[in-house]
């Protein structure tokens, strides 16, 4: 890889599948194609949004980006540097995740101090028990957590104060790169504030880059550089934040901004719902082509024949739909 992409992105992804084997009948299987063909870049500092409805395929591109899961295919470059199988070591201390249900996350039987403080065990980063507990102590203050809960337990906590605890281990390593895997999703929506302003602030305080992956389209584009729209494994759009939201060009984007709330009511009553008719396909038998034609209004006899690849079409506008 070329000096100059190293210097610009610090997450690169090339074609990245994952297939998972289900099995169908006696010693008979076929792939599920949970992602399939997806690729995208992230620059040290840019939040990229990934946006889709349930079953779309993103918390999977998040699992399989930090390993997780063994990528069935493609590539993963890290500050210009390949990840695989043998030297994911290398890069767990630059690459984090928070994931979507914080108590499912974290360990019942440990204090938030030992929860806290395990990725420092793991990366050996301090010299002492009292530096230890001075850096679990800076990182609670980073997330807003008081001193006196690090003796206290998971399920004395809230939703949002569970999330703290999780972002907080995700930040004791320092890393420069962060999958938030629907951060938000489970918590009011008092709390989503909170917890979305802080990982802006934590952001503009220690220069991180998200792969943020969410449903909502409100939250996702203002937190976002960029945001990217999967839909059945695939990404259909990706673009400016701002762009994206007041540009929209694929069938499925336009759909999925017409269902965000307004709040002026006389904008909402003026403003078009489109209603996509039809079921999700099953990953299991996809349709032959465009995956989105079964529900598409602007679907043409090429659209079954061929899938459409993303093209740029201006300012970095890349959308993949044969009609739009």
């Amino acid at each position: 890889m070329s000096t100059e992409n190293k210097s610009e992105y610090l997450v690169e992804v090339k074609h990245l599948k994952q297939y998972f084997p289900v099995r169908t009948g006696f010693m008979k299987t076929i792939p599920l194609k949970a992602v399939d063909d997806v690729s995208f870049a992230i620059k040290p500092g840019e939040t990229l949004g990934l946006v889709g409805e349930s079953g779309c395929g993103k918390t999977t591109v998040g699992r399989t980006l930090m390993h997780l899961y063994k990528p069935t295919a493609g590539e993963i470059y890290f500050e210009g540097r390949q990840v695989t199988d043998k030297n994911i070591g290398e890069f767990r201390r630059d690459m984090q995740m928070v994931f979507q249900d914080p108590y499912s996350s974290l360990d019942p039987r440990m204090t938030v101090e030992d929860i806290i403080g395990e990725p420092l065990d793991v990366h050996k980063l301090y010299s002492s028990k009292e530096e230890r507990r001075e850096k679990v102590m800076e990182l609670m203050n980073l997330v807003g957590l008081n001193a006196e809960h690090a003796t206290r337990y998971v399920h004395e906590f809230s939703g949002g104060q569970r999330q703290r605890i999780g972002i907080a281990r995700a930040l004791a390593v320092n890393p420069k790169f962060i999958v938030c895997d629907e951060p938000v999703s489970a918590l009011d929506v008092s709390i989503q504030a909170q917890v979305i302003n802080m990982f802006e602030e934590l952001q503009e305080k220690l220069g991180v880059a998200y792969l943020f992956i969410a449903h909502d389209l409100l939250v996702v584009h203002h937190i976002s550089d960029r945001i990217a729209v999967m839909y059945l494994g695939r990404m259909v759009e990706m673009a400016d934040a701002d762009e994206l939201n007041e540009n929209p060009i694929h069938p499925y984007t336009l759909s999925l901004l017409s269902a965000v709330p307004v709040p002026d009511p006389k904008t909402a009553r003026a403003s078009q719902r489109i209603i996509l008719e039809g079921d999700v396909p099953s990953p299991l038998n996809m349709p032959s082509g465009c995956a989105f034609r079964t529900r598409c209004r602007y679907a043409t006899d090429k659209c079954a024949k061929e899938c459409p690849a993303l093209t740029d079409r201006g300012n970095g506008h890349m959308v993949a739909c044969w009609n739009r």
